[in-house]
């Protein structure tokens, strides 16, 4: 079970959602970090190593739900939740002491808080370092927000809250602690690069040759020179370079199925 938020504390008026996969390794530091929330919602598509019971243990309220995509899996659980406010956490993340404190103390500012949605850094650990500049942080995080007026979007990869209203920004940091390998990882940038590439095809754009020679060179300028990735070490250089390796893969996805659809 959850241990309480604070021994003076009533836990907020907020539902904790997130959705999983075979995430019983890292379940744990992620639902401990959720103690100060009044609920937890686990959207599970399909576990088979345990996470739902692990869940279940520790004070969470599971549903089991067939994988309808990144954006359409998390709107599912927003619309399942038992709050308004909710706060959108992946199984690998966890509430730093910081973003928890400012959490609280925004609740505590009555009638209720000014702003539709809150956003906060995410800090990645990349090969063992915590990144701290470049594409790596500050990662701005749309995640707290009003379900009355915002959701998540549609889209099968790198999805996003969408808001009708003022964005606050809190302080402290989402702590993203992945532990899937470099080859892993990979592979997951070569599947979202497809996503990204159907997804802007079917929405009637195309891609340029242009396009698959320059956006990765403005791309490693951005964050490796005119966002310090640099500072980061070898972690920043090689997750830089994976990213501008995506964007050629996205373009180069595309600029193929084009060709293929002229023939």
């Amino acid at each position: 079970m959850l241990p309480p938020a604070s021994p003076s504390l009533p836990p907020l008026p907020v539902s904790a959602v997130l959705i999983t996969r075979n995430a019983v390794r890292e379940l744990p530091a992620c639902l401990a970090s959720l103690a100060f929330c009044a609920e937890i919602v686990v959207v599970d598509s399909g576990s088979e190593d345990g996470s739902q019971e692990l869940a279940r243990r520790f004070g969470a309220r599971v549903i089991d739900e067939p994988w309808r995509g990144f954006g359409a899996q998390k709107q599912f659980a927003v619309e399942h939740a038992a709050h308004d406010w909710v706060l959108c956490i992946d199984a690998d993340e966890r509430v730093s002491e910081r973003l928890r404190d400012a959490l609280i103390a925004q609740f505590a500012v009555l009638p209720a808080p000014t702003f539709c949605a809150f956003r906060f850094a995410r800090c990645n650990l990349f090969m063992g370092r915590y990144l701290r500049h470049g594409e790596g942080y500050p990662d701005w995080s749309l995640r707290l927000f009003d379900r009355r007026r915002a959701r998540w979007s549609d889209d099968a990869v790198h999805e996003k809250v969408l808001a009708d209203g003022p964005v606050g920004t809190l302080e402290g940091d989402l702590l993203h602690e992945s532990a899937e390998s470099l080859e892993n990882y990979l592979a997951k940038q070569n599947r979202y690069s497809t996503l990204a590439a159907e997804t802007a095809l079917a929405a009637g754009r195309r891609a340029t040759t242009a396009q698959l020679v320059l956006s990765p060179l403005l791309r490693f300028v951005k964050f490796y020179l005119f966002r310090r990735g640099f500072l980061d070490g070898v972690p920043g250089l090689v997750h830089i370079l994976i990213g501008c390796g995506a964007s050629f893969a996205k373009y180069a996805k595309m600029l193929h199925a084009q060709r293929s659809a002229a023939k």
